[in-house]
């Protein structure tokens, strides 16, 4: 039997379903991705934590669960509301159906909502926060529950995904035959500083032949001192760079010195280190159909993206050049130091969900460590 389910927002509206995945109470900020496919690689970026996410395409879950399309070793979002939920499934490489994947995880979801109304109104306020729940089910006490839930700024986000301890990542590109490859690198060392690493990402620098370490943020700089890496890394993650202190230091204690490439919030890290501010976005960017256009070469890519918080242009200090702009709206996509090697881009070049247009990013990278070390 279908069990009822209640997504209330903080303006006061609600929105009444079904339930699938785990029962229960959850509740964050709201965010819609606009990716057709990847519902699975969505639900497993560390850099949805603390947030609720809303698939805009209206059929999730028809081709099921496998246990390779992961970025992370679990669910990260809080909580998945969808349009159309598929029970059944097909796809000769799943192992299970959303619904049980989502239930084993202890991740709430609701289905059979107008996801078109609670897209718009997204766009036309902004962010929101919300509940979803089985438990209570008087959207009253739900609308009050979702003002109570702190500012994602408020929240110490990165250190709920980052990891705890180094480790060595030797996984590659993917194999119909094979599953992922395996590989030692004998390029150069790069040190992957987490803040909520996407696995594709190290799957690209080990498929470019690097040796790569993921290193926690409290640990780089005696991780960088000891190791003497070649060139450094910085990840994606979830929440308000501001608060990513250890990061931002980092930074500045290495531009000029090593190679420095970030992504996404390691992009936004970048920005706030070399002078810059951030600011964040009204709804932020979600989806793998976003227009970049390279201002160096002229070329425009099709990117994923997943980010709330950008880089403000007009902040960046006469040495830092914005190189990659977003068509849909004008903002930063990219930024390089003019002398230092240090270069950064906002959305994600290894795409899982998404395109492949920006993958030569890393080839880009690790040319630059060679030549560096």
């Amino acid at each position: 039997m279908e069990k009822r389910a209640i997504l209330a927002l903080e303006d006061g509206s609600y929105f009444v379903g079904y339930s699938f995945g785990a029962e229960g109470e959850t509740g964050g900020e709201l965010i819609f991705n606009t990716s057709m496919t990847g519902y699975q690689e969505i639900l497993t970026d560390p850099s949805y934590k603390g947030q609720i996410v809303v698939m805009t395409y209206t059929q999730i879950g028809n081709y099921g669960v496998n246990f390779e399309d992961v970025e992370s070793k679990k669910v990260q979002v809080n909580g998945f509301v969808v349009k159309e939920v598929f029970f059944r499934y097909s796809n000769w490489r799943a192992k299970k159906s959303l619904h049980e994947y989502l239930y084993e995880n202890g991740v709430v979801g609701i289905y059979g909502v107008d996801t078109r109304a609670i897209v718009k109104r997204i766009r036309e306020r902004g962010v929101i926060r919300g509940v979803i729940s089985t438990v209570d089910l008087d959207p009253v006490s739900l609308v009050r529950k979702a003002r109570s839930i702190p500012d994602i700024s408020e929240q110490d986000l990165v250190s709920k995904v980052a990891t705890k301890n180094s480790y060595t990542w030797e996984e590659g590109d993917w194999s119909l035959e094979r599953g992922y490859l395996r590989r030692r690198g004998d390029g150069p060392l790069v040190a992957v500083i987490d803040f909520g690493v996407k696995f594709n990402i190290l799957r690209r620098f080990t498929k470019e032949g690097a040796r790569v370490v993921v290193v926690p943020p409290e640990e780089a700089l005696d991780f960088i001192r000891k190791e003497d890496p070649d060139a450094i890394f910085l990840s994606n993650g979830p929440g308000d760079p501001e608060r990513v202190l250890a990061g931002i230091e980092l930074v500045r204690r290495f531009a000029g010195k090593k190679p420095i490439l970030g992504i996404c919030l390691g992009c936004q890290i970048i920005g706030l280190a070399l002078g810059g501010r951030t600011y964040k976005l009204k709804f932020g960017h979600h989806g793998g159909n976003h227009p970049v256009k390279d201002l160096r070469t002229g070329r425009i890519e099709i990117t994923a993206q997943n980010h709330n918080f950008a880089i403000d242009p007009d902040s960046l200090p006469p040495d830092v050049e914005v190189t990659h702009i977003n068509l849909l709206d004008g903002t930063v996509e990219g930024i390089r130091h003019k002398e230092a090697p240090v270069f950064a881009v906002q959305y994600h070049p290894e795409n899982s969900p998404g395109p492949h247009d920006s993958y030569h990013l890393f080839k880009e990278f690790l040319d630059l460590a060679r030549r560096s070390s």
